[in-house]
């Protein structure tokens, strides 16, 4: 085969034709991405691959140590103003006497805990604004024992990847331990002062300032410490965020 007569123009074209192809396949790149999200598999695909990249990008931006601003109670929301977002009934009628937390997974001491166990844990009370994803936010005086307190307590392996925790209402939740053992993430059973009212996740809830609003549940009944989550949460199951940190 013979070699072209001016191999610097055959160059030239190459790299016009290489530029030329880039612009055009950029300017397509939309109506392709248009037309991929129009089949149901490949839209799943893209927006499940989608939230695992955020999941995991969120996870890397984390400050384990770093708190959210504690503030004054002259910045308090007044409670009858704090809003109430429930999962189904605004109270699952929880009989509060013999109420139980079943603890279970990788825990020295598996079983049910009273309320008064875990009152008798050191107590922490905090200001810390609650954001939800609606868009709405308000500052809500907390009160209880950190989880990682009563991870201690329970013995629990805190090397496991995952807090698992189901509810009265059947919502349920999960947190990355580094969340579970942030010093501003409670176990919470008081608000303002008073014990949970029961349309606020009396007797237990949780409170996570470091979290989207949904990650705090409600009407604590199970917590488990594990590695593998056949579940992550209500909302997350339905295509929300799984780790969204604030």
């Amino acid at each position: 085969m013979s070699e072209p007569d001016n191999p610097d123009a055959v160059i030239r074209d190459q790299k016009t034709f290489a530029k030329v192809s880039r612009r055009e396949l950029l300017r397509v790149a939309p109506v392709l991405l248009a037309g991929a999200i129009a089949f149901p598999r490949v839209r799943s695909a893209l927006f499940s691959d989608g939230l695992t990249f955020t999941d995991w990008l969120s996870a890397q931006w984390f400050r384990h140590g770093h708190e959210v601003p504690y503030l004054s109670n002259a910045d308090l929301t007044p409670l009858a103003r704090f809003p109430l977002n429930t999962y189904g009934a605004d109270d699952p009628e929880v009989d509060l006497d013999a109420w139980r937390l079943q603890v279970a997974g990788l825990v020295q001491r598996p079983g049910e805990y009273r309320l008064s166990d875990l009152q008798s844990l050191s107590k922490t009370s905090q200001n810390t604004r609650h954001i939800c994803v609606e868009g709405w936010d308000v500052v809500g005086n907390f009160a209880g024992v950190r989880i990682s307190e009563f991870l201690k307590f329970v013995g629990a392996d805190t090397s496991a990847r995952f807090l698992y925790v189901e509810c009265a209402d059947d919502y349920y939740e999960s947190l990355d331990m580094a969340t579970a053992l942030h010093p501003q993430s409670l176990l919470c059973y008081e608000m303002y002062g008073k014990p949970l009212e029961r349309e606020r996740g009396a007797p237990l809830r949780l409170s996570l300032p470091t979290k989207i609003g949904y990650k705090s549940a409600k009407y604590l009944t199970g917590l488990k410490v594990t590695n593998v989550l056949a579940r992550r949460g209500y909302w997350e199951d339905l295509g929300y965020d799984w780790f969204y940190g604030l």
